[in-house]
């Protein structure tokens, strides 16, 4: 142990033969008060001001990413909602172009029906516009037909015989052939 040493002022000192102070028991309690006072006065400042930052900043991040995992929830389920809205959409059009694609089909076939009718109906009042032509050229004809075998057999005897026949008597002897 070390031995102390009285100074001209009355204080004393270790005396310094070897050995680490620390160690030196007679300081032992000064030691121990300091210990005491240091770390009672760190205790205070971290317990006082440094733990409650912490905690107010791992609060504040644990807020936000509750709150953050709450908007992603939400975020989620609105992202679901407008899949299924989407969805619902998309099939309601579908359900609405069908249904304009078959009303529109038969619309068409109801209109080509119609101007096919019309197409007939033109197509056979044509058809009888004609075949009345053709019956009133037809009936010209034959009414004429008389007139020219008439002709013809009066241009014939003529050429062939000098006897004069008279229209009226080859006109008779024309219809009474055709008959």
């Amino acid at each position: 142990m070390a031995a102390e040493k009285a100074h001209s002022d009355g204080t004393h000192a270790a005396e310094t033969t070897g050995g680490m102070a620390q160690l030196d028991l007679s300081t032992w309690t000064s030691q121990i008060f300091w210990l005491v006072i240091t770390f009672g006065a760190l205790y205070f400042i971290v317990s006082r001001f440094i733990l409650p930052k912490i905690d107010q900043g791992l609060t504040n991040r644990g807020d936000r990413i509750a709150d953050d995992l709450n908007d992603a929830a939400r975020m989620n389920s609105e992202a679901q909602q407008a899949e299924l809205d989407y969805e619902q959409a998309v099939s309601d059009a579908r359900a609405k172009g069908h249904n304009i694609s078959e009303t529109t089909r038969k619309s068409v076939e109801a209109e080509l029906e119609a101007e096919a009718a019309e197409s007939e109906a033109e197509f056979a009042r044509k058809q009888a516009e004609a075949d009345a032509r053709i019956a009133a050229v037809k009936a010209s004809a034959l009414a004429k037909v008389d007139d020219v075998a008439a002709e013809t057999v009066q241009a014939i005897l003529e050429k062939f015989t000098t006897s004069k026949v008279t229209k009226a008597a080859i006109k008779s002897a024309v219809s009474s052939a055709k008959s």
